[in-house]
């Protein structure tokens, strides 16, 4: 399958390059950036040194291919959708412009109206976890933002299990690291004011709100989602803390049993809960490159609180790996091609 990557020269689109060129079933015959057209795609992303002579383009330049991957900044694939889409047949956004099935969300979280409105409807979110069956025949993919991400696998379980207590919040704290931000530099990646810093960028109002109510089908009846976003000294990694209150007095095997239902056949999401040792409990340092999330859970002995907590790497099952399972899911490819990297340890 001959693809193009539209806006490869950021963090996701690196990782979107590194885990095509281990695919067999995938040629990158493009990739795009008006600031970096006509050089060399492996002087910006290293790990590709030696595997491909490709040279950026601009995207006016983009040629047809059977697949168009979109890495460009949110609000920007939706201004040349037509474009992108007569192209390619598949389009595969990791991007925010059509992850909201609501054009109304987009003021609300976003800041400005959506261009497209009408493509929204059919625009499928990128998570095969949830949406497995209607990735098969999409045509317009949008993967899910990576604290969304991370949270909405934490919580899938609970919320198709009905065990939630929708009168009360869902509070939700989650930690990521700096490559997030993308790879402009800016005040808030200086070095000088990251390193060493642990600091609370968006305490309320973080736009992955809107994905979480969506895909955990929360509406006005509740629960609220209470999402708040903590910058940590790390490169990658995302480390989401989910309390939760149930409706009714669950033991842990409980909501085991309520996991296990959900997530036995998945083949990246792994529960991981051990009584003793150092590793007992879900580490997104050691899911750096890895398209896993692994999910862990621990009943409060005094009250009906669950804490769950899910770490994913925010580059890969957050972006780009994400937008590869969706790739294999959408061409009944086996679902872990150029996906089988498990990660290092010690890291």
């Amino acid at each position: 399958m001959r693809a193009a990557v539209v806006g490869g020269a950021g963090y996701a689109g690196g990782e979107l390059l590194r885990l095509l060129s281990d695919h067999p079933n995938v040629q990158v015959v493009q990739v795009t950036s008006e600031r970096l057209a006509g050089k060399r795609i492996d002087l910006t992303h290293p790990p590709l040194r030696g595997r491909t002579d490709v040279r950026f383009t601009s995207r006016e330049s983009l040629e047809t291919a059977d697949v168009v991957f979109v890495a460009l900044e949110h609000g920007e694939s939706s201004q040349h959708i037509d474009h992108l889409r007569g192209r390619a047949a598949l389009v595969i956004d990791l991007g925010a412009d059509f992850r909201l099935r609501d054009a109304r969300a987009y003021p609300t979280w976003y800041g400005w109206p959506h261009p497209r409105p009408a493509l929204l409807k059919g625009a499928v979110y990128g998570l095969a976890e949830l949406h497995r069956d209607c990735i098969r025949d999409a045509t317009l993919i949008a993967t899910g933002g990576c604290l969304a991400t991370a949270s909405i696998l934490a919580l899938e379980p609970l919320a198709r299990a009905g065990v939630i207590d929708r009168a009360l919040p869902l509070v939700i704290e989650a930690k990521t690291g700096s490559s997030a931000g993308g790879a402009q530099p800016g005040a808030a990646s200086h070095h000088p004011h990251r390193s060493g810093e642990m600091r609370s960028y968006a305490p309320t109002g973080h736009r992955h709100t809107a994905e979480i109510m969506q895909e955990l089908h929360i509406d006005g009846d509740g629960p609220v989602v209470a999402l708040s976003a903590t910058a940590v000294e790390a490169v990658r990694g995302v480390l989401a803390t989910a309390h939760v209150f149930l409706n009714d007095d669950l033991s842990e095997k409980d909501v085991r049993q309520i996991y296990g239902a959900c997530y036995a056949d998945e083949p990246f999401v792994r529960i991981v809960k051990g009584a003793t040792g150092l590793h007992r409990s879900p580490n997104p340092k050691l899911l750096a490159g890895t398209n896993f999330c692994d999910i862990g859970f621990e009943r409060d002995a005094h009250s009906r609180r669950l804490v769950v907590t899910s770490a994913i790497d925010n580059l890969v099952k957050g972006a780009a790996g994400q937008a590869v399972q969706a790739l294999n899911v959408r061409c009944g490819w086996d679902e872990t091609t150029g996906l089988g990297f498990t990660g290092l340890y010690p890291l």
